[in-house]
């Protein structure tokens, strides 16, 4: 019998992952004149570091994703000590979900700027990056088998996820975005 939490897990980033790639084809796709805008006021001597980083941080979504699929028993994972598998649906959850809407905020602030919608674009990259950090922390304070190499290729491919997501997006982006 699959476990529930499991099969959310699965939707999670089954349905979850193609609304986060569809937001972003959809988005480029329908605002071609005010893409570049997504930019902000990042200098161009930081984008390689922007394109390198979302490059690592999307191929080593598939190996800390891939670990839990394979290493993580969804009856018997404690994270933290004590929190059970919904704790990882938590976490992926708050990865995805403001993942799939922050292209088309974004493209609603580049068209009519508010400070509530800035107030809520930056809720939404602080939950991702936030998210990402505690499946960060959660790889070292659970249960989780640490002999595969798996188990490092993910500690490594989280590390890049979370210097996207909470170093590059969430801190840096706003920064140099105009308000």
């Amino acid at each position: 019998m699959v476990n529930k939490q499991l099969i959310l897990f699965y939707l999670i980033n089954g349905f979850g992952g193609l609304c986060v790639l569809g937001s972003y084809a959809h988005g480029l796709i329908t605002n071609p004149s005010i893409r570049g805008g997504l930019w902000g006021a990042v200098p161009d001597s930081l984008r390689p570091y922007y394109t390198i980083f979302m490059f690592l941080a999307a191929g080593g979504y598939f190996f800390f994703t891939g670990y839990i699929l394979i290493h993580v028993s969804a009856d018997s994972v404690k994270l933290f000590g004590r929190y059970r598998f919904w704790a990882i649906n938590i976490l992926y959850a708050g990865i995805i979900i403001p993942s799939a809407i922050w292209i088309y905020l974004t493209f609603a602030m580049i068209e009519n700027p508010t400070p509530l919608l800035w107030i809520i674009i930056r809720l939404v990259l602080f939950t991702v990056g936030f998210s990402s950090v505690a499946l960060l922390a959660s790889f070292f304070t659970s249960n989780f088998d640490r002999s595969s190499w798996l188990y490092f290729a993910s500690i490594i491919s989280l590390i890049f996820f979370c210097i996207q997501t909470m170093l590059l997006d969430a801190l840096i982006w706003p920064y140099y975005y105009p308000k």
